[in-house]
């Protein structure tokens, strides 16, 4: 069975699909058998982050029992495997949350890693993402109504006994409005396993369809991402 591991964030905007877009593709480069599995089914982006927007079936096809879920298995970067939601509004409208379960069963059943690419806040669909899971990691950036929210879904996660094992700052300055990553640390009461700087490396990747980890491999934001992907590897082997 894999280890199940959600990328909450408890707002838009913090980056939280590139994060896991490219720690994805990092441990399938690093060997690892990892799929990644859009849950955002109102606002998917996985998908075109990684190039994979024109392929066929995808999971809201799934959820409204149009399609297989093998159908809807992709190769991505790095030989990362994805399950992309859609983005058309029909599609929104014939998938069935309630299926989403099973779909996770099934992949836990095929990959070491699981990684869940979950809805921004804490709507019914955003619970329901935390719920597939083991294990979550909070994507935040350094300001205090990021933090703020992200105390809250840690603590609903602790309510439905999904661990929360470390925080990621993304979109990093070091200026002086930021807050400082020690009082991060202090307010969440969490360990932070990897602090992502602004790069635009990162944006001319998003531009192009191609992770950063691929598109910029010496860049400042990839070393942040193999530094959390051999992380994650080593938290979850350890269960």
């Amino acid at each position: 069975m894999a280890c199940i591991i959600v990328f909450a964030s408890s707002k838009g905007g913090t980056g939280k699909t590139t994060v896991v877009a490219n720690v994805g593709v990092t441990m399938a480069q690093l060997g690892h058998k990892v799929v990644l599995l859009d849950a955002d089914l109102m606002m998917a982006n996985l998908g075109l982050m990684l190039g994979l927007e024109e392929q066929g079936a995808n999971l809201h096809d799934v959820l409204a029992e149009e399609a297989e879920l093998s159908e809807a298995i992709f190769s991505g970067p790095g030989g990362v495997k994805v399950v992309p939601s859609g983005i058309s509004l029909e599609g929104i409208q014939r998938a069935k949350l309630e299926r989403l379960k099973k779909v996770v069963d099934e992949l836990a059943k095929k990959f070491k890693f699981l990684l869940i690419d979950a809805p921004s806040g804490l709507e019914r669909d955003a619970i329901a993402a935390l719920t597939m899971a083991q294990k979550l990691v909070l994507i935040v950036t350094p300001d205090i109504a990021s933090i703020s929210n992200a105390f809250k879904t840690k603590l609903i996660a602790e309510r439905l006994n999904v661990k929360t094992i470390g925080a990621v700052i993304n979109r990093a300055t070091s200026r002086d409005v930021e807050i400082p990553i020690e009082e991060i640390k202090s307010a969440l009461e969490l360990p932070v396993l990897a602090i992502i700087p602004e790069d635009p490396e990162v944006r001319r990747s998003v531009a192009l369809g191609e992770p950063v980890v691929t598109h910029s491999p010496k860049s400042p934001s990839t070393r942040e991402f193999k530094k959390l992907a051999a992380a994650l590897a080593k938290v979850s082997d350890a269960g």
